[in-house]
């Protein structure tokens, strides 16, 4: 099974996978587009410009396209479009250049787990522009894929509360 835990910044996806991990030991987790483009030296702007968003999608893209077996996703490419469509704005994106890539990727996965912003907000966000980003890709990816707004068709289950409680959700799903 291929599931991909998504969300904005700070919603609990990487704690929730490594508990999740403890459940399921014959998963493999991908780690984020981020994170792996930074492990190979790239260096991002403090506020991604588009280009980097462009990279950590096509990334995202090639990570779900390619891989097998059963995988955890820390983000999918629905999660890049979300930033690029929240902090790109009148930049030069345009998603229906990337969506034929992106339906692609999606379509390989058999599960998404949407981790909301919750209220009251579990995280400790100190910048009022991050707060403010966070809120707007958390609304743009609950349309994206709860919403299914270009009619990916992958199954959604969004979890809340506790992480122990987050973790029986995903795991009742799934078994």
């Amino acid at each position: 099974m291929r599931i991909a835990v998504s969300g904005a910044h700070r919603t609990g996806k990487t704690t929730l996978i490594e508990e999740l991990l403890r459940f399921l030991p014959t998963y493999v987790t991908i780690d984020e587009p981020y994170r792996l483009l930074e492990e190979e030296g790239y260096e991002f702007a403090e506020m991604p410009s588009r280009e980097d968003f462009e990279l950590q999608l096509q990334r995202s893209i090639d990570l779900v396209v390619e891989g097998e077996g059963d995988q955890i996703f820390d983000r999918c490419p629905a999660d890049i479009l979300a930033y690029l469509i929240t902090s790109c704005e009148g930049e030069g994106f345009t998603v229906k250049d990337w969506l034929p890539q992106v339906r692609t990727a999606m379509e390989r996965l058999d599960l998404i787990v949407f981790v909301a912003v919750e209220q009251p907000d579990r995280a400790t966000v100190s910048a009022p522009d991050s707060l403010e980003l966070r809120r707007r890709v958390d609304e743009e990816l609950r349309d994206i894929v709860l919403g299914d707004r270009w009619e990916f068709g992958v199954e959604t289950l969004e979890v809340a509360g506790p992480t122990a409680a987050r973790v029986r959700q995903v795991l009742a799903r799934v078994r």
